[in-house]
């Protein structure tokens, strides 16, 4: 398919009076460096309301027909900026809106271009997961549902054939996950970018931190520098300021939120709980029981919608296996499942008036879903970023939630890495007569199930493993009550585990290395991967 010379001279006559009124609003009101406290480079004054914004009739009515009317902080900052084209970094917290905050300025950009599918990709939105890219195309869909832009969506897990048709169909906004847009973009030879206009880097901290640092800049190198380009961040690091570098120009506007007061949004009660390694699942069984349906007054149920966090796949399965097994419906989502099962179950989820989701960090960012009253920790996170982008699912755009850390007795140093993240949390008192006593019932059933009692060993080495990878001084794997932890998973017999760890050296020898063995030969302990057996 070759280009459209004649309508891409049109884009850029468009996209020159767009830029001209932009430098007047300039001139009128020049922009002020890295601050947004009185909305420094434009001339809108708002106060609250999605319908003072100078965006088209129909962005309005899809907004009004999703149910929101007044903005939130960090859609109020941004907007006003990002309507009249400019750069922006917005360090956002976890649940502060920001996905409509960079989905109306990129619909209405492209609406003022009047793009074709014949002049190719206008936008394209990078999200780091495929759980993120789906909650972010369906948002975008709703946006645009009057309209008639042509949107699509590619991430890994998908039919990539199908994909790149699409791609040479033309795809006005796209949302991507790094991996797969930058496939695309060496590899499809009809995918055209060249009147790119808008590129949305979000959660960029999350993106780095899994990896994808390279497929990054590689992607920054193919669009076109001409363009428009937002990022937005849960946290500000050194990373993310080299990539804020790369993509965005000089004179983009900085706006943080992140600075002043707590890290978690209003709305969020947080508490800890201390439990004893033993009842661990004791606790977990009767939470799940209690806060699924809760009495407000006779006879009307609340329903409530919790996700619970572990630490491991293989303890998520276990415990979505044995939950299921006796009568206590939840779904699960982790990252050996195929991306179908967990699309299917993060729908199921969402559509649902109360559920509860176990699940890794793998759902733990960017999933936007409606309505979450509950987040366990039944595992803490390694670090408090983690912490914050978990609690960061419920009290989303200034609704309520409630969040429980559960901590062993020798976590307790985990909450002053907590403080120094300006993360409050208080300590809730947990009466243990209230736990429900089912760890007799536990262990006989896991001793008497076979296929209970294989999955069970496998969640007991994920968690060993899991454990022993954290970084912090406060969750040494040595410290844990491996007989405890073995029966919280219902095994009367505490499973061996081999966990990887980095050789030391014991003396140079020229052209030769030694290591000291961790009960292992000497000849064996001579290969690169050396196991500690813990048991």
């Amino acid at each position: 398919m070759k280009p459209n010379f004649s309508s891409t001279e049109k884009l850029k006559k468009k996209l020159k009076k767009i830029k001209e009124k932009q430098s007047l609003s300039e001139k009128q009101n020049p922009l002020l460096e890295n601050t947004t406290e009185s909305l420094p480079g434009t001339n809108l004054v708002l106060n609250g309301g999605f319908s003072e914004l100078p965006i088209s009739d129909t962005i309005k009515k899809a907004i009004s027909s999703m149910g929101f009317t007044r903005m939130t902080e960090i859609q109020e900052k941004c907007l006003p900026h990002l309507l009249e084209h400019r750069d922006v970094m917005a360090c956002a917290k976890t649940g502060s809106g920001k996905t409509l905050a960079f989905i109306i300025p990129v619909v209405e950009l492209m609406l003022q271009l009047g793009l074709q599918p014949r002049n190719g990709t206008g936008a394209i939105i990078i999200s780091p997961t495929r759980e993120l890219s789906l909650q972010t195309y369906s948002v975008l869909r709703e946006v645009a549902q009057f309209t008639s832009l042509r949107i699509g969506l590619i991430m890994g897990g998908s039919n990539r054939q199908s994909e790149a048709q699409n791609l040479e169909k033309g795809v006005t906004i796209l949302v991507a996950t790094p991996g797969r847009l930058l496939d695309h973009l060496t590899n499809t030879k009809n995918f055209l970018r060249h009147n790119l206009k808008a590129l949305v880097i979000d959660e960029a901290d999350r993106l780095l931190d899994i990896g994808f640092e390279v497929e990054m800049r590689h992607i920054i190198r193919l669009l076109p520098s001409v363009r428009q380009t937002m990022l937005f961040s849960a946290t500000l690091n050194e990373k993310t300021r080299h990539l804020a570098k790369d993509a965005l120009k000089t004179d983009c506007v900085m706006i943080g939120l992140k600075r002043e007061g707590d890290a978690t949004v209003e709305g969020l009660e947080q508490g800890y709980v201390v439990c004893s390694p033993d009842k661990r699942f004791c606790l977990l069984y009767t939470f799940i029981k209690k806060n699924r349906q809760k009495k407000a007054s006779f006879p009307i149920l609340v329903l409530y919608n919790i996700m619970v966090f572990m630490s491991s796949c293989m303890e998520v399965k276990f415990y979505y296996e044995l939950l299921n097994f006796v009568d206590t419906p939840v779904m699960a989502i982790h990252g050996r499942q195929k991306q179908a099962k967990r699309t299917s179950t993060f729908l199921n989820f969402i559509n649902a008036e109360s559920a509860v989701l176990l699940c890794t960090d793998v759902g733990a960012r960017g999933l936007d879903i409606p309505k979450v009253d509950w987040i366990l920790q039944y595992d803490p996170p390694d670090d408090a970023k983690e912490y914050i982008h978990r609690v960061g699912r419920t009290a989303r755009a200034g609704s309520d939630g409630n969040a429980l850390l559960v901590l062993r007795p020798h976590e307790l140093e985990f909450l002053a890495v907590l403080r120094q993240s300006r993360v409050k949390v208080v300590e809730y008192e947990m009466a243990q007569s209230k736990l429900a006593d089912v760890q007799p019932a536990l262990e006989k059933l896991v001793s008497t199930n076979y296929f209970l009692a294989l999955s069970a060993q496998e969640a007991f080495k994920g968690i060993v493993r899991a454990y022993a990878s954290s970084s912090l001084p406060c969750f040494n794997v040595d410290q844990l009550d491996l007989a405890a932890l073995a029966k919280t998973c219902g095994l009367q017999v505490v499973p061996k585990v081999d966990l990887m760890v980095k050789p030391k050296k014991l003396k140079d020898i020229p052209g030769k290395k030694r290591y000291i063995p961790f009960g292992v030969s000497e000849k064996k302990a001579k290969k690169a991967k050396i196991y500690k057996r813990i048991s």
